[in-house]
């Protein structure tokens, strides 16, 4: 079937969706693509306050018309969306783009609901050919591509991959925008009306059905790590991170091992600290509020990975990002995501289903991010 776009943004009149169609505008080369959300008034006026062309296309489409999502991810080689917390307004849409066979990437950072659109769509995706891949934002593209990294890189040295990696926050600077305190709310009231989903997010291995692997390295603690050279104290992030990253060695065959261990932790400096500096949380925000122009642009992130082998040998690999990691770096992040499905890998090499980033894209997603959107890999030692 042939496609009229080849990346639709839904939710572009959000905070995030409308950096994404910035992005577009600034960097998106040779795509084709529009804009979608639920009011055409506000899609016109966010495609003029961000210099877009008048000719770009504007799509109607409310999060609950089934018929209006079908007609849009007909139209779309991939549907790029930001419309979250996407347990409450997402799950037409991945109906829809799994029964068409559009690609889909989004930015969720809710495992519950993850699980629940692997357990809905997983089968109708590989019919179709959709590949809805999850999490592709700073939730969880660095961590789940820096594990993939620095395994690679350990291969390449050692032989073989390491059977433990290290994920460690050696420095962080951003703010929170109010679709993401919505998601973390919505998330917490889902397990005050449900304990399963409860213990859903703290199962690392949630999104790898029918397979569990060891005992995890505990999240929860705060400890002198020799390995790693400092205190470490838990990450905000980790719950969801590890999950993206153990559900990647499950989709590709166990590359590292069934008995692979991955943790996540902020690097403190300091004994007893609780959190290193790092978000800012700042007064309370709307959905649709977020950081400023300024803000963004003086955010960053240095993530440290440690791969770790039983005899004691260890290689260490760096993910870097430019901008502040929830907004600046996700909507770059996210953007070629969408634009690497389109261009870079195949349905021969990625077929239909759901997948991670790391599992669906790999190299060819990490090659793009170090090109265009601030990221940089590099082993240290």
């Amino acid at each position: 079937m042939a496609r009229e776009f080849d990346i639709v943004v839904y939710g572009a009149t959000g905070y995030t969706g409308r950096l994404v169609a910035e992005y577009l505008v600034q960097s998106g080369g040779d795509v084709t693509w529009a804009m979608a959300g639920r009011s055409g008034e506000k899609l016109a006026e966010i495609r003029d306050l961000i210099g877009a062309p008048k000719t770009t296309a504007l799509i109607v489409a409310d999060a609950n018309d089934t018929a209006a999502l079908k007609a849009m991810a007909e139209r779309a080689k991939v549907v790029l969306t930001t419309a979250g917390p996407y347990q409450l307004y997402g799950d037409a849409l991945v109906a829809a783009c799994a029964a068409a066979g559009t690609d889909y990437v989004d930015l969720t950072g809710e495992p519950n609901w993850i699980a629940k659109m692997m357990g809905l769509h997983e089968a109708s995706a590989k019919k179709s050919g959709a590949r809805l891949v999850f999490s592709c934002g700073f939730d969880s593209v660095p961590f789940d591509l820096g594990v993939f990294f620095v395994e690679r890189e350990a291969k390449k040295r050692f032989g073989s991959y390491a059977p433990r990696v290290r994920g460690r926050v050696r420095a962080i600077n951003g703010g929170l925008s109010g679709g993401t305190m919505a998601s973390g709310m919505t998330t917490m009231a889902a397990v005050q009306k449900d304990p399963s989903v409860g213990v859903l997010l703290a199962d690392p291995f949630a999104l790898t059905p029918g397979f569990k692997g060891p005992v995890q390295p505990d999240l929860n603690a705060t400890y002198e790590d020799k390995v790693t050279g400092s205190w470490v104290a838990p990450f905000m992030m980790a719950s969801i991170n590890t999950k993206a990253v153990h559900r990647s060695n499950f989709l590709l065959g166990h590359i590292w091992g069934k008995d692979f261990l991955y943790d996540e932790m902020m690097m403190t400096g300091a004994p007893g600290a609780a959190q290193a500096p790092g978000f800012s949380f700042g007064k309370p925000l709307k959905p649709g509020e977020g950081p400023t122009k300024q803000e963004r642009e003086a955010g960053f992130y240095d993530l440290l990975y440690i791969a770790e082998y039983p005899d004691g040998r260890t290689l260490r690999a760096a993910v870097k990002g430019d901008r502040d990691p929830g907004y600046g770096s996700t909507s770059k992040i996210i953007a070629e995501s969408a634009i690497c499905l389109v261009r870079n890998v195949s349905r021969a090499q990625t077929p239909g289903g759901c997948w991670t980033s790391a599992a669906a894209m790999g190299e060819a997603l990490m090659k793009r991010l170090q090109a265009r959107a601030g990221l940089t890999f590099a082993v240290e030692g």
